[in-house]
Parts: structure tokens; sequence; C-alpha cells
């Protein structure tokens, strides 16, 4: 398969996406607006970045694999899926999102792309190595101990619609 022909990497990822973790029957997903794609240790690679506070988070952990899927138009749900917890209840059934299951996750109908990887690296940022103006903008305040994961994915296959 060539990856590269099946995404475009700079347009994609400049729209708001969804990162899902986990199975049909107990599964979590959240809005995401950062991320990167790459080759990192000879792999097509997928970069994200998870807030310890997420309910996403406890998915990536218990989880070998990630998707994250990418979609056009579908902007109302992703803001009410970004600005909503999965501990609340089903968040996904206030939207006109259908999930799906895909290879080792779970994806949604409306995707026009999804990206199923494999995890291969997890680390917690360090707060110290921002520098002045990051730390202010995003790690400040309530945020100043609610760090991000970066979790590193080896792309395993692109589905589109």
């Amino acid at each position: 398969m060539n990856l590269k022909e099946k995404f475009e990497v700079f347009e994609e990822f400049s729209k708001m996406a969804l990162l899902t973790a986990g199975t049909e029957d107990d599964y979590n997903t959240m809005t995401i607006g950062w991320g990167n794609l790459g080759t990192m240790w000879n792999k097509p690679a997928c970069t994200v970045y998870v807030r310890i506070s997420r309910y996403t988070m406890e998915f990536m952990e218990k989880n070998d694999y990630f998707t994250v899927s990418f979609f056009e138009g579908n902007k109302e749900d992703l803001a009410y899926l970004g600005s909503h917890s999965g501990r609340e209840g089903d968040k996904v059934a206030r939207t006109s999102l259908t999930p799906m299951e895909v290879p080792h996750g779970m994806s949604f109908r409306e995707a026009k792309k999804t990206l199923v990887c494999r995890k291969m690296y997890k680390q917690l940022m360090d707060a110290e190595a921002f520098e002045p103006e990051v730390k202010k903008a995003f790690y400040s305040g309530a945020n100043e101990k609610d760090l991000h994961y970066m979790f590193i994915g080896e792309v395993v296959d692109i589905i589109q619609s």
C-alpha cells in the first residue's frame, strides 16, 4: 500500500479530527486539533496528544491501537464531541455520527479517512521543556498540572470512504 498517495498530510490535519480508542463494546472518542504525521523508526507514524484528565486517556492506556478519523464537514458534531465527556454518558449518540468497527478499533461511517495506529511510544510531556509562551498559553492556571501525553503510533492501515 502506498500511504503517501492515500493521504495529503498537511491538508488533512489542519482540520479537526477524532481520536478514538477501544472496542465496539467499550470505546471513547475526542476531538483533536493537534497531531503530527511522518516517519518514526522507519515506519509511517501518527503522533497524538491527550491531556491526563481526558476520559479518552483511560482508553489510550488500556488499548494497543487507536484511530484518527478525518472528516469533511460534521463540524457541529466534532465541536460537541470536543466539549463533552464520555464519562457523562454516550456522547456519540447525541451526534449524527455512526460508529463503526474497523480492524483494531472504532471509526465513523462519515469519516473520509481513518488512520489505524498501533501504539509504539508514550511519554508525558515535560513542563520544564516548554518555551515560556507555550507554557503560558496552554499550561497555566487550571491546566498547569494537566499536561499532555504524547502517543506515537505506527499507521498500519488507512481506511477511506
